[in-house]
């Protein structure tokens, strides 16, 4: 067997089979005794968690899309350059530039902080600051590495919903020549925001027009851009190339990738030293075609929209199943793939006994629930039950007192 690779659907040892005797074929052969290319014999343990477990708490505990999986086969044979020079990562290139433009040069991470803080570095000097706002990634959601690791100063804003305006950046926008001051550099947005909500393309494209006349550049966390996308029901340039954004940190991990994310820089003349600041700040991967093949496969087709559309679509089925449940309030709009809502303290812990999902504001009982490509009716229909026998257990106990 030495020298020999199965393929997802490819003609195994024994020749073509049907899908489930190729499936057991690959179980006998990888994960009880297989042989290694270079003959050492190994035994794989077997699956540490359930398969079936579900949690509405982050996309991010979603598994792989199986397309993305077959596609990391397919790019395992064999030997490619490493550190991007490799056919896959150049061949991304042309795939970024099919949705963004072709200035749009695309720099692969392993993920989002590192893109983030990345992108940010690229696109100031070091007395430099970013302006977001107060709810951003950046500024509560990364351990501080903008200003510990990037050398940042954040100027955050408080916002209704997670969105910046043009009025709200000119609450930071000033001091520029003071030297006891950082200076506004860069205006960060978040697409769709941190709390579930999503720009329109004309507020973008304000934000932009009024940053770009303020001499200042506009970054855009796209952790999520695809669900905004597929929300808007436009292309992802309509909101990002089109309107002048001047560099995406884009997701790919909570859309069915493996791991990956992408720093896609639109306009060249916005960022100095990215190539060097890639491999300073340790995002440089070495085998990185298996980084940039998931990202083909995610983009060269409409998987990415697919993935989105079905994620977002288990949101809005969740939140009108749960706006029915008496004593559960959703607070914010629903634009992506998230729902939050405000649950009694003791029906959240009991709930979270059953299902996976995130406090995001302990004082007020806020929760978030988040759906992702691979949630299902079945799923949200399971949660929203639960939810029910947890919410009427509360009922019960107050009257029983």
């Amino acid at each position: 067997m030495a020298g020999r690779i199965l393929r997802w659907g490819r003609a195994s040892l024994a020749g073509d089979l049907p899908v489930a005797e190729l499936a057991d074929a690959i179980h006998d052969l990888w994960l009880r005794s297989a042989t290694e290319l270079n003959g050492t014999p190994m035994t794989y343990a077997p699956s540490l968690h359930d398969p079936d477990a579900r949690g509405f708490a982050s996309d991010n505990y979603a598994g792989i899309h199986p397309e993305i999986l077959e596609a990391i086969a397919r790019a395992n044979g064999g030997h490619q350059v490493a550190y991007g020079a490799d056919v896959y990562t150049q061949h991304l290139q042309s795939v970024f530039q099919h949705h963004f433009g072709a200035d749009a040069t695309a720099y692969p991470v392993f993920n989002g902080t590192g893109a983030n803080v990345i992108s940010l570095q690229a696109m100031t000097e070091r007395w430099d600051a970013v302006i977001c706002a107060e709810s951003a990634h950046i500024n509560v959601d990364e351990c501080g590495a903008p200003e510990r690791v990037g050398g940042l100063k954040l100027l955050a804003v408080q916002t209704p919903q997670g969105k910046l305006t043009p009025g709200l950046v000119d609450l930071q926008a000033r001091g520029w020549g003071d030297e006891h001051r950082a200076q506004p550099k860069v205006v960060s947005i978040t697409q769709s925001t941190e709390l579930g909500t999503r720009y329109s393309v004309e507020e973008i494209a304000a934000i932009v027009d009024h940053a770009h006349g303020n001499d200042l550049v506009v970054h855009l966390d796209g952790a999520r851009i695809a669900n905004a996308a597929a929300a808007l029901d436009v292309p992802m340039r309509a909101f990002t190339t089109d309107v002048g954004v001047d560099v995406v940190s884009f997701g790919g991990t909570k859309n069915g990738m493996m791991l990956g994310e992408c720093v896609v820089v639109l306009n060249p003349e916005a960022v100095r030293g990215m190539a060097f600041l890639r491999k300073l700040s340790m995002q440089l991967a070495s085998k990185m075609r298996f980084v940039s093949v998931q990202f083909d496969a995610l983009l060269s087709g409409d998987l990415w929209l697919r993935n989105a559309r079905h994620a977002n679509a288990m949101a809005v089925r969740l939140e009108a199943a749960v706006r029915d449940v008496e004593g559960v309030e959703v607070q914010r709009p629903v634009e992506a793939n998230s729902v939050f809502a405000i649950l009694p303290a003791a029906v959240t812990e009991r709930l979270q006994g059953r299902y996976a999902f995130y406090v995001w504001d302990e004082p007020s009982g806020e929760v978030r629930w988040m759906t992702s490509f691979d949630t299902t009716e079945a799923d949200v229909d399971g949660f929203v039950a639960a939810l029910r026998e947890e919410m009427a257990t509360g009922v019960s106990r107050r009257h029983a007192r």
